[in-house]
C-alpha cells in the first residue's frame, strides 16, 4: 500500500516537473512580450477561468511577493478559500500557484496543464500564422494559474504581477483591488527609464470601479497612479495619509506592529518578518483587505489581523536557511530592495561582522546593490547563480570592489566555493555570519542547497 502510494507521487512529481520543462521550451521570462491578445485569447477559449472569482491585483517595484502573501493569509483567516499566483520560484514551480494557503499539488498542477495544452496549441498556431512568436513561458503559466484556480475552486485570486501591469499577462483578470508597493527603478530596458513611466504602465491594472491601495510613493510616482484612477473613477487610498504604520517593536523572530488602516486600528500585532520594508507592506495588505471585504468602510476582526500576519511566510526574504553558522537569504536584487535589506539587517540583528554572498544578473544595477550593501558587509564573497544571465564573478568582483575595496572582496568560480568560503570565515567567531543576496536565482540555489546538506 505504501509503496504504491509512494510510486504514485513519483509519478505525479515527474509529471509536475515535466510541466516546468515543457514551460521552458517557451520564450523565457526575461522576454517578456508587451502584449494581452494572446493571453485573452486562450483564456476565451477556455471558457474566461479568470472571471470565476473576484481578484485582488498587486504590482510594485519592490515588495510585491511578500505584500500578495500577506493579503492571501488575510483573507484565508476570513475564512475565503483563495488562489495566489506569485514568481519566481525558489526551488519548485508548484510554489507559484498557491491553493488555500498550499503550493499546488503535483497531481493537480499536472492534470490542469494536460486539460489546457490543447487550447496552448491552437492559439500557438494561430500567432504563428499571423507571424508572431507563440506563447510565452508566463504568458502559459499564467492560464495555468486561472485554469487551477477555477479547479479548486477559489473564493478569491490574489495576483502578483509578472512585469509592469498594463500588458503584463496577469492584467486579462480585473482587479476589484488594485495594489500598489513602492516604485522605483527597475527593467528600464522593459518599462521605462523614469520612475514616471514606469509607474504608468504599472498604473495599467486599474480598472473601472476598482478601489486603489498604494504604498507610500515619489510625487511622481504617486501622480502618474492618480491620473490613471481618476480616469476609471477608481477611489485611492494612500500610505500615512488614508492607513500607515503607527509603531513598530522588534520582537523575536520579527516585529510587533501598530496599524492604523482604512477603517479600524490593529494596535500589538505580530509579524514574523524583518523590516520596516514588511511592516509597510503590512500596512498596504491591511488596507487593501479592508477595501476588498467592505469598501474600506468595515473594519476587520482584530483576531483576523492577528491571525493573518501572525501565520504569513515569506520564503527568500531574509530566511534562515543555516545555523552555526547563521546563514540567511534574500532576494533583494536592486539597490531599493538591498537599501531596504541592509536597513532590517542593521535594526533586526547584531551581528558584529557579515559576509554577503553577491551575485547579480546583467540587467541589473550591480553597482547600486553593492553600495548599499556596503554599509553592512564586513566582506563581500561575489560569485555567480546558475541562471545563464548571471554576471560574471570576475567582472562583478571589480565592481564590487569600487566601493567596498580589493581588500574586502573575494571570488568564486561557483556558488558552491563562495558558499563554502564564506561559511567557513563565519564559524571561526559566533558573531560572524553570512548573507546570500542579489539574484533570486542565487537565493533559491542555496535554499536547495541548505536543504539537501542540512545547514539546519
Amino acid at each position: 500500500m505504501t509503496d504504491r502510494h509512494s510510486t504514485e507521487e513519483d509519478d505525479f512529481r515527474d509529471a509536475a516537473d515535466g510541466v516546468y520543462r515543457e514551460l521552458l521550451e517557451r520564450v523565457g521570462e526575461a522576454n517578456i512580450r508587451p502584449r494581452l491578445e494572446p493571453t485573452r485569447r486562450v483564456t476565451e477559449l477556455l471558457g474566461d477561468p479568470q472571471r470565476t472569482a473576484p481578484v485582488v491585483h498587486i504590482t510594485g517595484t519592490n515588495g510585491k511577493t511578500s505584500t500578495s502573501r500577506m493579503i492571501e493569509s488575510l483573507l484565508r483567516a476570513t475564512g475565503l478559500r483563495t488562489g495566489l499566483l506569485t514568481s519566481p520560484h525558489l526551488v519548485r514551480l508548484n510554489e507559484r500557484i498557491v491553493i488555500d494557503g498550499q503550493p499546488i499539488s503535483d497531481e493537480a498542477l499536472a492534470r490542469n496543464w494536460d486539460d489546457i495544452q490543447p487550447y496552448l496549441l491552437i492559439v500557438d498556431t494561430e500567432l504563428e500564422a499571423a507571424g508572431e512568436e507563440p506563447l510565452t513561458f508566463f504568458e502559459a503559466l499564467t492560464v495555468l494559474a486561472f485554469a487551477c484556480f477555477a479547479d479548486a475552486p477559489v473564493d478569491v485570486m490574489v495576483l502578483e504581477v509578472g512585469m509592469g501591469g498594463e500588458w503584463d499577462s496577469t492584467n486579462v483578470a480585473d482587479g476589484q483591488v488594485a495594489v500598489f508597493t513602492p516604485i522605483a527603478l527597475d527593467h528600464q530596458n522593459r518599462l521605462g527609464n523614469t520612475v514616471a513611466e514606469i509607474a504608468r504602465t504599472k498604473a495599467g491594472i486599474i480598472k473601472p470601479a476598482a478601489t486603489v491601495v498604494t504604498a507610500m510613493q515619489s510625487m511622481e510616482a504617486l501622480d502618474e497612479l492618480r491620473d490613471a484612477a481618476r480616469a476609471f473613477e477608481a477611489p485611492v487610498a494612500i500610505e500615512r495619509v488614508d492607513f500607515a504604520v503607527e509603531g513598530t517593536t522588534v520582537a523575536v523572530g520579527g516585529q510587533v506592529l501598530d496599524l492604523r488602516a482604512r477603517a479600524g486600528r490593529y494596535p500589538g500585532v505580530y509579524l514574523p518578518l524583518y523590516g520596516d520594508h514588511q511592516a509597510q507592506n503590512a500596512a498596504v495588505a491591511v488596507a487593501a483587505v479592508e477595501s476588498f471585504l467592505g469598501d474600506g468602510t468595515r473594519a476587520l476582526d482584530p483576531d483576523i489581523v492577528s491571525e493573518g500576519l501572525g501565520s504569513v511566510t515569506s520564503p527568500g526574504r531574509l530566511q534562515l536557511v543555516g545555523i552555526e553558522p547563521t546563514v540567511l537569504v534574500d532576494a533583494a536584487h536592486n539597490p531599493h530592495g538591498a537599501a531596504a535589506l541592509a536597513a532590517a539587517i542593521g535594526e533586526y540583528f547584531d551581528f558584529d561582522e557579515l559576509a554577503v554572498v553577491l551575485g547579480v544578473l546583467a540587467d541589473k544595477d550591480a553597482h547600486g546593490i553593492a553600495a548599499e550593501l556596503a554599509s553592512v558587509a564586513t566582506r563581500f564573497f561575489v560569485t555567480r547563480s546558475t541562471s545563464e544571465r548571471a554576471i560574471e564573478p570576475d567582472r562583478l568582483s571589480e565592481v564590487v570592489a569600487r566601493v567596498a575595496g580589493d581588500a574586502a572582496v573575494a571570488t568564486h568560480g561557483f556558488e558552491t566555493d563562495a558558499l563554502a568560503a564564506a561559511r567557513e570565515w563565519a564559524s571561526e567567531s559566533p558573531r560572524r555570519a553570512v548573507l546570500v543576496t542579489g539574484s533570486i536565482t542565487l537565493v533559491g540555489d542555496v535554499i536547495r542547497l541548505a536543504q539537501q546538506e542540512g545547514w539546519k
